[in-house]
């Protein structure tokens, strides 16, 4: 397997593998195109979305700065908003449903680094996908970790810390994340 199978199916993987760094270098230099696109030219700024992730809605709108590794791996549905200074570390699939909003600062991570410090210091990583269903809200700076998957109707607290799936119908918040309440309460 290359290194990008492996990253791709959740296998441990050599980070600098020069396919990976190729990869996210052309990425940067993609993001640094778009993040210089003035806000105010929408269309243009969505086709370089659209270009950029593996797949998308017919409209999206993203704030400028947005980064991420690779971008092929991002996948939003209809209507998604991301607000400024978002940053979505793709090394695994991130699904957005219809309707999901990222309020600043939100970080979306499926990259991980193995606990064992000979390990990570070799430049061994895993990644786990990240799902976030219809009609998802992420506050402020929060954080959504490796593995989660978010139901419908999700609403994130600023500054929560995500490490663990919830169904729908919820607001979750603090750290690690944890149910606030229900959405019909």
């Amino acid at each position: 397997m290359t290194e990008l199978e492996k990253m791709l199916s959740g296998q441990d993987y050599f980070a600098s593998d020069k396919q990976l760094v190729k990869m996210r270098f052309d990425a940067r230099d993609r993001l640094d195109e778009i993040n210089a696109v003035k806000q105010s030219d929408v269309k243009k700024r969505a086709q370089l979305f659209k270009q950029l992730f593996g797949q998308t809605g017919k409209r999206l709108y993203i704030e400028s700065t947005f980064k991420c590794d690779y971008g092929c791996n991002i996948t939003v549905g209809e209507n998604f908003y991301a607000n400024f200074g978002c940053v979505i570390l793709d090394a695994a699939k991130v699904t957005f449903g219809d309707d999901c909003m990222l309020a600043p600062q939100v970080g979306i991570y499926t990259a991980a680094h193995p606990l064992d410090p000979v390990a990570r210091n070799k430049g061994i990583e895993f990644a786990k996908p990240i799902t976030l269903g219809h009609n998802c809200w992420v506050g402020g700076n929060a954080v959504i970790n490796p593995g989660v998957t978010l139901g419908n109707n999700v609403v994130v607290a600023s500054g929560a810390v995500v490490t663990k799936s919830f169904g729908d119908d919820l607001v979750i918040g603090g750290n690690p994340a944890r149910v606030i309440k229900s959405i019909h309460d």
